[in-house]
């Protein structure tokens, strides 16, 4: 079998660094070209100084559609002005990790209809599909802690959710909130309860239960690390935590990389994998449930190359066996 060639649109920034990452180790693709307008002529190392012995390959300002899929790591609303100013031939399969394509109401550009990645939730769309809009990193482990309990029926009354994030879920781009003197030692809250993170959420718990009468409340935080998202979800849950764990388990028996933890779990496990880590408790009537990622892989470009493997019929793990920081 050919390798898949890939391109990465948007190279320079934390999105795009993963991905590069990602696809000159993939077994079975083949980085045909990073594009940065800001970058042409620099080497990868230049900007990612991680990939210096791993590759020459330099960034380029011309575009080529002589590629099987383009990764579209650009900021939100640039995705949708690119593929408007850049049309891809039928025949180029995009992965796009903007927000542009996500929800349903807006999930169409004139030649392209993006499937929402969660291979957890959308499978077999997935295999089939052309375009892909690749989730949020808060919307991919909040998700992930509420599918199953969607897809019985059982989420009966609101949720309720904090989750704390790295600095690198912000982008590259300096702000005051990035700037180390700022967000060392420190914590703060942040678009409490209006993170556009939840419209995700909410298309996809609807799109399991329907039915669902509640809201969800969400409380995101900006913690003093670089990688990561842990998350604390609960709501009600009339079973007992035995219940819980095998209504978990058995929804993600055939996730790649989903797992239900019987002990607590933690962002170094997570951290430099593709995996989302569960671990379940039960106090009182609620249940709780708190999920992990690393936001630049499961969360980001770990994802986005799953979501490849399974459009071009690969080991869904292909290129993905990463190892967890741990310590």
């Amino acid at each position: 079998m050919e390798k898949i060639r890939a391109a990465v649109i948007g190279g320079a920034g934390y999105t795009g660094g993963e991905a590069i990452r990602l696809l000159l180790n993939h077994p079975q693709a083949k980085l045909a070209y990073v594009h940065s307008n800001s970058n042409a002529g620099n080497r990868l190392y230049d900007v990612h100084a991680d990939l210096l012995g791993d590759t020459e390959l330099k960034f380029t300002d011309r575009l080529s559609m002589d590629v099987d899929v383009l990764f579209l790591c650009v900021g939100h609303h640039a995705a949708s002005k690119f593929l408007e100013e850049h049309p891809v031939p039928a025949g180029v399969r995009i992965i796009d990790l903007s927000q542009d394509f996500r929800l349903r109401e807006r999930n169409a550009t004139g030649t392209h209809t993006f499937v929402y990645g969660l291979p957890e939730l959308n499978r077999q769309a997935i295999e089939s599909a052309q375009a892909i809009a690749n989730p949020g990193c808060f919307a991919t482990c909040l998700q992930l802690g509420l599918l199953p309990l969607a897809a019985a029926g059982l989420l009966k009354t609101d949720v309720h959710i904090t989750a704390t994030t790295g600095s690198t879920g912000a982008g590259q781009s300096l702000s005051a909130t990035t700037h180390f003197s700022w967000r060392a030692d420190n914590l703060s809250v942040y678009k409490a309860f209006e993170h556009q993170h939840l419209r995700e959420i909410g298309q996809s718990v609807r799109q399991l239960e329907p039915d669902f009468p509640g809201e969800i409340h969400f409380v995101p935080y900006r913690g003093d690390f670089t990688r990561g998202i842990i998350a604390s979800v609960y709501t009600d849950f009339e079973g007992d935590l035995e219940e819980a764990k095998n209504l978990y388990r058995d929804y993600y028996r055939e996730a790649a990389f989903t797992h239900v933890s019987d002990k607590p779990v933690n962002l170094k496990q997570a951290v430099n994998t593709n995996k989302c880590l569960l671990s379940l408790e039960k106090h009182g009537n609620k249940l709780l449930v708190v999920s992990v990622i690393d936001n630049l892989l499961k969360g980001a470009s770990g994802q986005a190359v799953q979501n490849m493997n399974l459009m071009f019929g690969l080991d869904e793990k292909a290129g993905l066996r990463l190892k967890a920081a741990a310590f």
